[in-house]
């Protein structure tokens, strides 16, 4: 494996980079990456980490590479938007409420689905797992400690479901929730998420509710849609006026 100085990986970089450069628009749909030769030139990278940096953005179905006709750009609808790194390189290169909120309704399709797994098979120290996390957030000032701690909350429940399909989806919901739950926050006037909210779930959860439990995190989810639809309206009418 070839790595930087720091340790990072040279072919993720690499691949980040071009990511970047298509998801940005500046090599569009069905258009060919530059040659190889070219790419190495560009970036200052040996053919190895090319080629591996390639591999991984076809793995990542932004790319398409056919005998003679070489490396190409796949339309977007083939992108895979469950790859954190993509779903990432997307968010970064333009905030989009649209997209937010079909995360969003991704998210009210898994996580009260989650939280009754938890429920009906959680261990009691997988509820206490999470009763940590709700600490921890309570805990933490407003800011960046905040959203992390906002975001394990989320992630632990995820991770004690038990289930290896629902923890798949884990880092996919941690990437887009550093963005969603400013944007809602943002649009609610407030700082920090509701903890309250979060906590009558932990408890539902701790109680073995499942009705109560799935109930509640789809009422929050409901709230965040709602915000997102609001920002996106407003969005709407800000190109408008422009």
């Amino acid at each position: 494996m070839v790595r930087s100085e720091s340790g990072k990986n040279l072919t993720h970089d690499l691949a980040e980079k071009i990511g970047r450069m298509i998801v940005s628009g500046d090599v569009a749909a069905g258009q060919n990456l530059p040659i190889e030769a070219d790419l190495c030139a560009k970036f200052e990278s040996s053919r190895t980490v090319t080629r591996e940096a390639v591999k991984m953005l076809t793995a990542k179905g932004l790319v398409g590479q056919r005998p003679k006709r070489g490396t190409y750009v796949e339309p977007e609808s083939n992108w895979n938007f469950l790859d954190p790194d993509v779903l990432q390189w997307i968010l970064q290169r333009q905030f989009s409420p649209v997209l937010l909120k079909e995360f969003l309704i991704v998210r009210r399709a898994i996580e009260p689905a989650a939280a009754a797994e938890v429920i009906k098979h959680g261990s009691s120290w997988e509820i206490d797992a999470i009763g940590a996390a709700l600490d921890r957030f309570r805990k933490a000032p407003p800011g960046e400690e905040s959203l992390e701690a906002d975001i394990a909350f989320h992630i632990t429940i995820l991770e004690a479901s038990g289930n290896r399909f629902l923890r798949q989806f884990a880092p996919m919901v941690e990437t887009a929730l550093r963005f969603s739950i400013r944007m809602t926050n943002e649009e609610k006037g407030v700082s920090v998420a509701d903890i309250e909210a979060h906590a009558d779930i932990y408890e539902a959860i701790r109680q073995r509710k499942e009705k109560l439990a799935m109930r509640l995190f789809t009422e929050l989810l409901n709230e965040a849609i709602a915000l997102t639809e609001s920002a996106e309206k407003r969005a709407r009418m800000q190109a408008a006026d422009a």
